[in-house]
């Protein structure tokens, strides 16, 4: 994970009380510390949580991460997992820690923690809402560049990503390295998902037969690939099948 760049700290960040706080931390505890044995104060998933609430709260940097756990109340710092000081009270991590662990912390894995925890959640709201339940769950993969993680000397990173198209949340997210491309990390991001019954939707890049073959008798699940005219090959092919193997002629607008 990039470090965040440093900005300016707003005056107010926005309130959250402990009883507000969803449980990650059965999800944030599976990403492994990076940090030696020795030394260590702040538990690793206590500092995500610390995070990981200053980011509700509006908080978009270091300075505004350290910030929000400096004006947490003694209880809500608790809840977090703080360690208590010898006095009984806690203190929240400093910029130079967040920015260090954060540095050092394996993107991938803490990208994995958040998405199922996502996904999860996402679930139970589904299971909850009567008619989403009973229609057909659907997940779009794409990809994008990550806006402000470009470097002096490293262009901007690039995330896979698999977000669901209903109440909106990111479920599975990994990094696309410069030496590869979007097709290799297809599996990957999807193999850790219950996709039985779910609609898989996707561009023609990931129109490969690997992986559309893995989705349909692997995951149990559907797919609709949308290939568009700066696709001119596979385009003119899909025109030219007959309308009653490939569903209504307007799908290929």
């Amino acid at each position: 994970m990039p470090a965040v760049a440093s900005s300016p700290i707003p005056a107010v960040l926005g309130p959250l009380d402990a009883d507000r706080i969803a449980d990650l931390r059965p999800y944030l505890e599976s990403v492994p510390d990076p940090r030696s044995r020795r030394g260590r104060w702040y538990a690793l998933t206590a500092i995500l949580l610390v995070c990981a609430c200053a980011a509700v709260c509006g908080a978009k940097s270091i300075d505004e991460l350290a910030e929000f756990g400096e004006r947490a109340t003694n209880s809500l710092l608790a809840s977090l997992g703080i360690r208590r000081r010898l006095l009984g009270w806690r203190r929240s991590p400093k910029p130079v820690t967040i920015g260090r662990v954060l540095q050092a912390l394996d993107g991938d894995a803490l990208d994995q923690a958040v998405g199922a925890y996502l996904a999860n959640r996402h679930r139970i709201t589904a299971s909850a809402d009567v008619p989403a339940a009973r229609s057909r769950q659907a997940i779009a993969v794409d990809g994008k560049a990550l806006k402000g993680s470009a470097r002096p000397d490293t262009p901007r990173r690039h995330l896979l990503s698999a977000v669901t198209h209903d109440r909106v949340a990111t479920i599975a997210q990994v990094e696309v390295g410069v030496k590869t491309n979007e097709v290799r990390h297809f599996k990957p991001l999807l193999a850790p998902l219950d996709l039985a019954g779910t609609v898989v939707t996707f561009d023609a890049l990931h129109s490969v037969k690997a992986n559309i073959t893995w989705l349909v008798e692997t995951k149990k699940a559907h797919y609709i690939a949308v290939i568009k005219t700066n696709q001119p090959t596979a385009y003119d092919q899909l025109a030219a099948l007959c309308c009653d193997r490939i569903g209504s002629p307007g799908w290929r607008s």
